[in-house]
């Protein structure tokens, strides 16, 4: 799931936010129970580990771990902080971290045993009893608010991320629709075009035949008669081929419109002029584009994604194989986060059964899992 811009300067305020807290200490105006450059080791272990599992939700085993060695690290600098100051908002940076990576329970679960230590640092420094009850009543408040704030931010950004794909879905539906709106009215206007032609074509024959055994004017009449339908039928054929040569649906609107308006995903589509699809392999490609833009939404992270389709010529691998004919090609690359060992999942398979079936072929790249994802169609020319 992408983060929103909010999301972001969430997490950069929380940063700062440790950093504060810890300041006394790091700067020696607060003695640590331990050797201060072993202190700071573990504070700085912490910032590390928290910022970590808190940017890496693509890697969720390794960003659990390293919440949960966060959340240790933070016990071990509380307990080990006289009089703890400010410290403890520690707790509350790793119990909002934990909605991302456990259910809410867990967080509850992480809230209680926070409290646990708080308590336990309270009863080590001797703080009164009101004082003690007054710091866990305190710090078990807010971070109850962070968690449920958190959480409320997370459902937000999934429903928001279900909608951007419902979005693409329906947009998808809606140009194959309109596609298959255009074959089924081609196959009416040619079945009237049989039709029409078949008519006045037995006309025309009867006509010419009874010219044929006529003489004189009689014969002129079936001629005339002949010339009229002849006229008719030319007449039908120019105006059923010009509904016939309607404006075929433009592809490069058709794949834009899939990608507007997506919530944090700024899409770019270029289809190259030279670009000339049939039926299927619009199908294809509007397919194609709705898989890359879904899988771009679920598990990207990506700000940007660019699309093109393109004519080109076989590589020339495939020219040595024979393979000479013109292609059409679509190229997807994002920004995000990227896979280092790509594993198509239902929706890629499809996709790449639906380009081998037309002589193609599908390609993806996850560039290391540091620079993105890269998916290749290629298919021949219609």
């Amino acid at each position: 799931m992408r983060e929103t811009k909010t999301g972001i300067w969430a997490g950069l305020t929380m940063v700062v936010v440790a950093v504060m807290v810890g300041l006394p200490a790091l700067l020696g105006y607060v003695d640590p129970l331990l050797p201060r450059p072993f202190w700071v080791v573990l504070y700085l272990g912490f910032l590390m580990c928290v910022g970590l599992s808190a940017s890496w939700s693509h890697r969720p085993v390794a960003a659990r771990v390293l919440l949960a060695v966060a959340v240790v690290v933070s016990w071990a600098v509380i307990l080990t902080l006289p009089g703890m100051g400010l410290v403890p908002i520690l707790l509350v940076i790793t119990a909002a971290v934990s909605v991302g990576q456990v259910p809410l329970w867990g967080s509850a679960l992480l809230i209680v045993a926070n409290c646990a230590v708080l308590g336990a640092g309270a009863l080590l420094f001797g703080f009164p009893l009101l004082e003690g009850w007054l710091l866990l009543g305190f710090y078990l408040l807010i971070q109850a608010a962070t968690v449920l704030s958190s959480a409320t931010l997370m459902r937000e950004m999934a429903l928001r991320q279900q909608l951007a794909e419902a979005h693409v879905e329906l947009r998808a539906a809606t140009v194959l629709l309109s596609e298959s709106t255009r074959t089924e009215e081609r196959l009416r206007i040619s079945r009237e075009l049989h039709d029409t032609m078949g008519h006045q074509l037995t006309v025309l024959t009867l006509e010419l035949e009874a010219a044929r055994h006529r003489r004189g004017d009689r014969a002129v009449d079936h001629i005339d008669r002949a010339d009229r339908v002849a006229r008719e039928l030319l007449d039908s054929v120019r105006t059923t081929v010009g509904e016939l040569r309607q404006t075929p649906s433009d592809l490069t609107e058709a794949l834009r419109s899939m990608a507007r308006d997506l919530p944090d995903l700024d899409v770019t589509i270029e289809v190259d002029e030279a670009v000339r699809v049939d039926e299927s392999l619009q199908t294809a490609l509007v397919r194609g584009v709705q898989e890359i833009l879904t899988n771009t939404l679920r598990h990207a992270q990506a700000r940007r994604l660019s699309i093109a389709v393109t004519a080109e010529m076989p590589e020339r691998a495939e020219m040595q194989q024979g393979r000479s004919e013109p292609e059409t090609v679509l190229r997807a690359a994002d920004d995000g986060v990227g896979d280092p060992h790509p594993e198509p999942g239902n929706g890629l398979r499809g996709l790449r059964e639906r380009f081998e079936a037309l002589g193609g072929s599908v390609s993806v790249d996850g560039t290391g899992g540091t620079d993105g994802f890269r998916v290749t169609a290629r298919v021949p020319a219609r």
